[in-house]
This record gives C-alpha cells, structure tokens and sequence, in this order.
C-alpha cells in the first residue's frame, strides 16, 4: 500500500487532499502519529517550501512548521523579504516518524519506503498548487524532489530543475540550525540560510516581473 489507496477523486483540490490525508494509512507511520499533519497555505502559492516531515509540536496540533524549526523558518523568511502568508509548506512524510527517549519523543529519520509510500500526497500539492519555485529544506526534501544525486552542501544556493521541469532551490532544513553545537556556528547558519532565501526570493521576483513584461 502508499497514500495513492487514499488519493481522492478531485486531486487537484487541497481540501479534498487534505481531508483523504487524515485517514492515510498508507505506510506504518500513522499507527505511532497522532495525526497526519498536511500542508497548508496560500493555495496559488508561487513558492513552495518542502521539508522532512513534522515534529513534536507539528504532530500533536496537526500544522506543519509550528515548532521551534517553524519560528526559526519563519524568522528567516522575514528576513528574505517573503511573506509565509504567501507561500505553502508542507513535508516529504505526512506523520511524525520517532521513538521513546524517557519521556520526549525523538524524530527518527522516514526509510525510503516510507518517503516513497507518501510521494502521491507531495506530488498531488505539486499539481494542485503548481508554484514557480520550490525549496527542498534537508536531504530527505531534495532527494525526493531531485533524486539522490543531490548534495544540499553542494548544492545549496542554487536553482536545480527537475526531471519534471519543476525549479528547485535546495538548502538546509531550519532544524539543522537548531543543533549547531554554539551560538557563534548558529548565527552563521542562521545568515547562510536567509542568504539561500533571498535567493529565492530573487528568482521569484524575476519570473514575476518577466511574466509581466
């Protein structure tokens, strides 16, 4: 089984997906989830931010970037000069994949079979909103946008095309920033990952202004 058993009829509708999402029992995951945390946001959005899959805070009130990783993403967008009102986010894997550790419970990064399993629910996003751009926060988001070639140290900063023709910016995910070992690699990072969105931010504005031109 995969999210295509839960896809509904009207696929290129984000209430729809959303609402078939929450029954999703596509891979193993739901079984130790809380709920299934579905993208939200502008539904014409140009910009489309992709991550991992959602945390603790993400799990238990069912909105994806809502934890810490969110604050800090959303510090960053605004740093970028992009409006998160303006965009849709949303993750790779629709559940909170993590294990016992006393009493919090740790992200465990999704298997390939489960990134895979919940690739319909992604790629039905991608067709529902059709953005511009993308970004592919982390290397669980860039390989199932782009494949495992892709290197989000190497990579990052850069707009890569997709096999589909789709635009992808790659960087690193916010929660990365979070475990820099101190506050001095934490502000570097911090400035690396608003550098990468403003990149984006660039693009975007470029192709606005082509469009309109």
């Amino acid at each position: 089984m995969s999210a295509l058993d839960f896809l509904p009829s009207r696929s290129d509708d984000l209430q729809a997906l959303a609402n078939a999402a929450r029954g999703c029992e596509g891979c193993d995951l739901w079984e130790n989830a809380t709920q299934t945390v579905f993208g939200e946001g502008h539904p014409g959005a140009q910009l489309m931010l992709v991550g991992e899959q959602p945390g603790d805070e993400e799990d238990r009130t069912g909105h994806p970037f809502v934890g810490p990783a969110g604050r800090l993403l959303d510090r960053a967008l605004t740093q970028a000069g992009i409006e998160r009102r303006d965009v849709y986010v949303t993750n790779a894997v629709k559940h909170f994949k993590w294990e016992a550790r006393g009493k919090r419970r740790i992200h465990k990064p999704p298997s390939k079979y489960e990134i895979g399993a919940c690739r319909p629910w992604l790629e039905s996003e991608l067709l529902a909103v059709r953005p511009r751009l993308l970004v592919a926060m982390g290397a669980t988001a860039a390989g199932a946008l782009l494949g495992p070639g892709v290197k989000v140290t190497r990579d990052r900063g850069t707009i890569l095309e997709t096999a589909e023709h789709r635009l992808v910016a790659v960087t690193v995910h916010p929660s990365a920033i979070l475990r820099s070992r101190d506050a001095e690699t934490r502000h570097e990072a911090f400035s690396a990952f608003v550098a990468d969105l403003k990149v984006v931010a660039a693009a975007i504005n470029r192709d606005v202004a082509q469009t309109r031109a």
